[in-house]
């Protein structure tokens, strides 16, 4: 059990007790699909990065969903979605500044020799590898077209 797994188990025995229910039913989804990962891997334990992308999956539905019931108008949604999204990010690591992405971004292109668009897979490949869920897909692939030739 990594130091992430043990720690969302902890606070969900803590939310219990203190009667947080949103936190307590937050924690149990992200405690459900680690179970889930476990019994498709065929395996005792995860390590955090395993469950850092299990949280980092779950937050972009979530931001999906706090999107989409903006479009609908369901503002009650959105609230307790957003909530939620607070509480599985508190489990991220600090994201990055745009500023300290663009410089990772440009080093990979001068890394790697990029020199058109048609690069633009292998570059986000190798970003987002080297971010390990401290920078956002959408945020990344933005700059990663800016800097593009």
């Amino acid at each position: 059990m990594g130091k992430l797994e043990k720690k969302i188990s902890e606070d969900l025995r803590s939310s219990i007790k203190s009667k947080d229910a949103l936190r307590t039913s937050t924690l149990r989804m992200i405690t459900a699909a680690v179970q889930n990962l476990l019994i498709e891997k065929k395996t005792d334990g995860l390590d955090d990065s395993d469950v850092l992308k299990i949280i980092t999956k779950q937050v972009k539905q979530h931001q999906d969903s706090i999107e989409n019931f903006k479009k609908g108008n369901r503002l009650d949604l959105v609230e307790k979605e957003e909530k939620e999204l607070t509480i599985l990010q508190s489990y991220m690591p600090e994201q990055l500044s745009e500023k300290e992405l663009e410089t990772i971004v440009k080093k990979v292109i001068a890394d790697t020799g990029a020199k058109s668009k048609s690069d633009f897979g292998n570059i986000m490949k190798v970003v987002m590898q080297e971010t390990k869920g401290k920078a956002d897909g959408k945020a990344t692939s933005a700059i990663v077209q800016k800097l593009l030739p």
